[in-house]
C-alpha cells in the first residue's frame, strides 16, 4: 500500500474510533440514562444518521467540484471538535441536537474517502473498497468494546454522568489525532478542473446529481443496501440494551457482543471484495441479505452470551458479503468523473435504512417487545 493511502486508512481509523465511542453502547446508555424510552432511544441513534441522508449526496458532488481533500478535511474537523459537545448535555433534547450535529462527520467523510479510493483503484475497486473499509472500521471495532468498558470499570453499579463524559473525552482525543493526521495529509495541493464562474460550478454541481441518481442499477444497489443497513441501525441501537436489560449481561459484554460482529466483518471483507472482483457482485449481496436476515432474526430468541456472540459473527459475515460487493457495483456502473455523487447517493439511501432501522425498531419494541 502507498504511503498516502495508508495514512488514509490512518486517518479513517481514529475517526472511526471517535465516533464508535460516542455511539455504541455508550449512547443508548446515555440516552437510557437521561430518561429516554425505547422510541426517543431509538431516535437519538438514528437521528445522526438522518444528517447523512440530507447531507451525503451533496458533500459527494461538491467534491467532485471543489475537490476531495478540502471536502474531507472539512468531515475529520467535526469528528474532532463535536465529541466535546457531549460535556454539557444534561437533557434528552440537547443529546437530539448534538447528535445530529455530529452526523455531518460521517455526512462528509464518508462517501468522499470511498470516491478517494476509486480515483485510484482501477479494476480492483471491490478489493481496494474492501481493505480500505476494513483497516478503517476497526475503528469501530475497538470503540464499541472500550466505551462499555470505560462505563463498567468506573461506575459501581448504574453508570453516571461522570462516566459517560469521561468516554466522551476519550472519543474528542481520537478525533483530534485523526485531524492531525489530516492536516499533514490533506493539505498538499490536488488537480481540479477548473471552472470559468459560480454558475458553471453549480451547473456540474447538479448535472451530476441528475445523471447519477436518474440510474435505476445505482438506485437498486443502493435500496438493497440500504434494506440491509436497517437491521444494522436496529441493532446498533437495541443489542446493547437487549444484552444489559433482557439477557443480564454487563456494558462490557454488551459492547463486545458489537465488536466481534465489527471484527467478523473486518476479516471477511477484503476475501469477498476479491472474491466480487472475480465472481461478480450479485452472488455476494444475495447470500449476504440471507445471512443477515436469518442471524437478526435469531436474537431476540437468545440470552446466551455466547450463543449471541454466535449471532453476531454471522451477521458480521452477511455484513461483509453485501458491502464488499454494493458500493463496488455502484461504482462499476458510473463514469469516473461523477465517483463523488456516486457514493453520495449510495450513501444517502444507505442512511436511510440506518436511520429508519432504530426508529421502526424502537415503535415495533413499544409495541411488541423485543420478539
Amino acid at each position: 500500500m502507498s504511503s498516502p493511502f495508508t495514512a488514509l486508512c490512518t486517518v479513517g481509523f481514529f475517526a472511526r474510533l471517535s465516533y464508535a465511542l460516542a455511539r455504541s453502547p455508550v449512547l443508548p446508555l446515555f440516552a437510557l440514562y437521561l430518561g429516554a424510552g425505547p422510541e426517543a432511544i431509538g431516535f437519538a441513534v438514528g437521528i445522526s444518521t438522518v444528517t447523512g441522508i440530507f447531507f451525503k449526496l451533496p458533500a459527494g458532488a461538491l467534491s467532485d467540484v471543489i475537490g476531495r481533500k478540502k471536502t474531507m478535511l472539512i468531515g475529520v474537523v467535526v469528528f474532532a471538535v463535536v465529541p466535546f459537545a457531549y460535556l454539557f448535555i444534561r437533557d434528552y433534547s440537547l443529546l437530539i441536537l448534538i447528535r445530529f450535529i455530529h452526523g455531518f462527520a460521517t455526512a462528509i467523510y464518508g462517501p468522499v474517502s470511498m470516491a478517494v479510493v476509486m480515483d485510484v483503484a482501477g479494476r480492483k475497486k471491490g478489493e481496494m473498497l474492501s481493505w480500505f473499509s476494513s483497516v478503517t472500521i476497526i475503528g469501530n471495532l475497538v470503540g464499541a468494546p472500550v466505551g462499555g468498558f470505560i462505563l463498567y470499570s468506573m461506575s459501581a453499579g448504574s453508570p453516571s454522568l461522570a462516566e459517560f463524559q469521561a468516554v466522551y473525552i476519550v472519543s474528542g482525543i481520537a478525533g483530534m489525532l485523526s485531524l492531525l493526521i489530516a492536516l499533514k495529509l490533506l493539505t498538499h495541493s490536488e488537480k481540479v478542473e477548473k471552472v470559468k464562474s459560480l454558475k458553471e460550478s453549480y451547473g456540474r454541481f447538479l448535472s451530476g446529481i441528475k445523471e447519477v441518481a436518474s440510474d435505476k442499477r445505482v438506485l437498486i444497489t443502493s435500496n438493497m443496501e440500504g434494506l440491509q443497513n436497517m437491521t444494522v441501525g436496529a441493532l446498533e441501537a437495541f443489542l446493547p440494551i437487549y444484552a444489559v436489560k433482557v439477557a443480564g449481561l454487563n456494558e462490557f459484554q454488551a459492547g463486545l457482543l458489537w465488536g466481534i460482529q465489527v471484527l467478523a466483518t473486518i476479516l471477511s471483507k477484503p476475501v469477498m471484495g476479491k472474491a466480487s472482483d472475480r465472481y461478480g457482485r450479485k452472488p455476494l449481496i444475495t447470500i449476504g441479505m440471507l445471512l443477515c436476515a436469518v442471524s437478526f432474526g435469531t436474537m431476540p430468541l437468545l440470552r446466551d452470551f455466547y450463543l449471541l456472540m454466535l449471532a453476531a459473527i454471522v451477521f458480521g459475515f452477511g455484513e461483509a458479503f453485501v458491502t464488499s460487493s454494493s458500493a463496488a457495483l455502484v461504482a462499476d456502473i458510473c463514469k469516473e468523473k461523477h465517483f463523488g455523487t456516486a457514493m453520495g447517493t449510495f450513501g444517502t439511501i444507505f442512511d436511510v435504512g440506518h436511520a429508519s432501522g432504530p426508529i421502526v425498531a424502537g415503535i415495533l419494541i413499544v409495541r411488541f417487545d423485543y420478539l
